[in-house]
C-alpha cells in the first residue's frame, strides 16, 4: 500500500513500467480490469507535433469558463507530475493521486504483459476524470495517434489535429505525410478539426475523414488579424470575433487559437452551451507554462519549451518580433537524440552568447558536448555543471538591456523556474 506522494511517484516512474511499446492492447486490458472508467466520459482528442498543450489548455479554459466540469490531460509536466491531469484548472490532489494509484496497482501488476509508464498514467487519468464526474475531457495524445494509449477512447466529440512537423521520426516516419498518417489514427467518425498545413499533408487527413465518414473542419487562418502585441499578451481578430485577448505569445499561438475557435464551433453545434462572453474569458484566462513565458523582468528572462526544428522556427519568429535589438543570452540544453543541428541553426542569427546545461533526463546531451557543437556559430559558449549555475551565469553575462532566453528541452524548464524563483 502506497502511503506518500513520493512513494506513489516513485512507483509510477519505476523500472517496472519502462519502455515505449506502441499498441492499445495493454491499455484496453488495464482499463477493462478497472471497470472501463473512460466509457463514462466524453472527450476532445488532440494530436499533432507542436501546439497540442497550448491548444488543449485554451480549450479547457473556455469549457471551464462555460461552467462545465472539464478534465485536462497533458504531458510532459514542467514543475510537478500533478500538472498532467487537471479538472477545471486544478491539478489532481496528492491524496487522490495516492488513492487512485493504489486502486490501479493490483490490476496493472496482475497483467502478464505489463503496461508502460505512459499507459499506466493514462489509466490513472481516466479513473481520476471519472471519479470527478467530468462533463468533458480535453485529452492530449502522448506520441503519434493511432497507437497511442489515449486512443482507446470511442469517437470523441471532436478529434483535433494541430501543427504537423518532423519529430519522433524513428517511430512515426521520415516524412510529414507519414507522420500525419500516424496522427490521423485518432479520426474515427464524428467531427475532426484541422490546423492548416501543406496540401499533401491535408490530403492525408481528408482521405482519413472520407474513409471513416468524419466531417472535416479546417481552421480559419485567413481571417486572423493581429491588433496589438507585447510581452503581456496579444489582441487579435478571427472568424468574425473582434479584439480577442490571449496571454500566450507568438503568431503560432494565434493559429492555435483559430483551431480552438473552430473546435468550439463544432461543440456548439453539438449542443455544448458556450457563450461569446465565456469564450473570451476562457481565452484571456489561459496560462500555459513554458511557452515563451516571462519569468523575470530585470534582466528579462524568458523560458520556452521549444525542442524541435519547427518549434525553433516559431521561437526565431518570436525573438525577431518581441526582442528586437536586444542582446540575447541563450541558456540551453538538449536531448542527444534530437535534430539539434537544425534547431540551433534557425535561432543562431539572433543569439549573442550561449550558456549550456545538461537537462535532467537520461537522454540528455552533456553541457560540455553541446558547447562544442555550438562553438561552430562563432559566439562565446559557457558550459555549466548544473542548471542553477547556468541560470546564475546567464543572468550575470546579460546586459541590462538584454534578455536571457532558455530553450531546448521541456525537461529542464522546471529546474530553471526553481532557480530563477530562488534568485528573485
Amino acid at each position: 500500500m502506497l502511503k506518500t506522494v513520493d512513494e506513489t511517484l516513485n512507483y509510477i516512474h519505476s523500472y517496472f513500467w519502462k519502455g515505449s511499446i506502441p499498441g492499445l492492447s495493454r491499455t484496453n486490458e488495464l482499463l477493462e480490469r478497472m471497470g472501463n472508467p473512460h466509457k463514462k466520459l466524453k472527450f476532445v482528442h488532440i494530436a499533432g507535433t507542436n501546439g497540442k498543450g497550448s491548444t488543449a489548455s485554451m480549450l479547457a479554459s473556455v469549457l471551464t469558463a462555460a461552467g462545465y466540469c472539464t478534465g485536462l490531460y497533458t504531458s510532459p509536466y514542467i514543475n510537478c507530475f500533478n500538472e498532467r491531469m487537471q479538472v477545471s484548472g486544478r491539478m489532481i490532489e496528492d491524496e487522490l493521486l495516492i488513492d487512485i494509484v493504489n486502486f490501479v496497482k493490483p490490476h496493472a501488476e496482475a497483467m502478464t504483459d505489463h503496461p508502460t509508464e505512459f499507459e499506466l498514467v493514462t489509466a490513472i487519468g481516466m479513473e481520476y476524470f471519472a471519479r470527478k464526474n467530468c462533463d468533458i475531457v480535453v485529452l492530449e495524445v502522448g506520441m503519434g495517434g493511432e497507437l497511442d494509449s489515449t486512443n482507446v477512447i470511442d469517437t470523441p466529440e471532436a478529434a483535433v489535429i494541430v501543427n504537423i512537423g518532423l519529430d519522433h521520426t524513428d517511430v512515426l516516419g521520415n516524412t510529414l505525410e507519414e507522420i500525419a498518417s500516424a496522427k490521423a489514427g485518432i479520426i474515427k467518425g464524428g467531427d475532426a478539426v484541422l490546423y492548416r498545413c501543406s496540401p499533401s499533408v491535408e490530403a492525408v487527413f481528408e482521405e482519413k475523414c472520407a474513409a471513416t465518414g468524419t466531417r472535416l473542419h479546417k481552421a480559419d487562418f485567413d481571417s486572423i488579424r493581429l491588433v496589438e502585441r507585447s510581452l503581456e499578451g496579444q489582441t487579435f481578430c478571427c472568424g468574425g470575433l473582434e479584439n480577442l485577448e490571449i496571454r500566450l505569445l507568438g503568431e503560432h499561438q494565434l493559429r492555435n487559437a483559430a483551431v480552438v475557435l473552430k473546435t468550439l464551433e463544432v461543440l456548439q453545434a453539438k449542443g455544448w452551451n458556450i457563450t461569446e462572453e465565456q469564450l473570451r474569458k476562457g481565452l484571456k484566462d489561459t496560462a500555459w507554462p513554458g511557452r515563451f513565458e516571462v519569468l523575470r523582468k530585470e534582466p528579462l528572462f524568458i523560458i520556452d519549451g521549444g525542442h524541435n526544428p519547427q518549434c525553433m522556427a516559431a521561437l526565431a519568429e518570436n525573438m525577431a518580433g518581441f526582442l528586437p535589438d536586444r542582446p540575447i543570452t541563450a541558456l540551453t540544453g538538449v536531448m542527444a537524440d534530437k535534430d539539434f543541428s537544425d534547431m540551433y541553426r534557425l535561432v543562431a542569427p539572433y543569439i549573442t552568447r550561449y550558456v549550456t546545461v545538461t537537462p535532467g533526463n537520461p537522454r540528455a546531451m552533456a553541457a560540455e558536448k553541446l558547447a562544442e557543437v555550438l562553438s561552430v556559430f562563432g559566439k562565446p559558449v559557457t558550459p555549466c555543471a548544473t542548471v542553477a549555475e547556468g541560470v546564475k551565469t546567464a543572468i550575470a553575462q546579460t546586459e541590462a538591456n538584454g534578455a536571457v532566453l532558455a530553450f531546448g528541452s521541456l525537461y529542464m524548464l522546471g529546474d530553471i523556474r526553481t532557480a530563477v524563483e530562488e534568485l528573485n
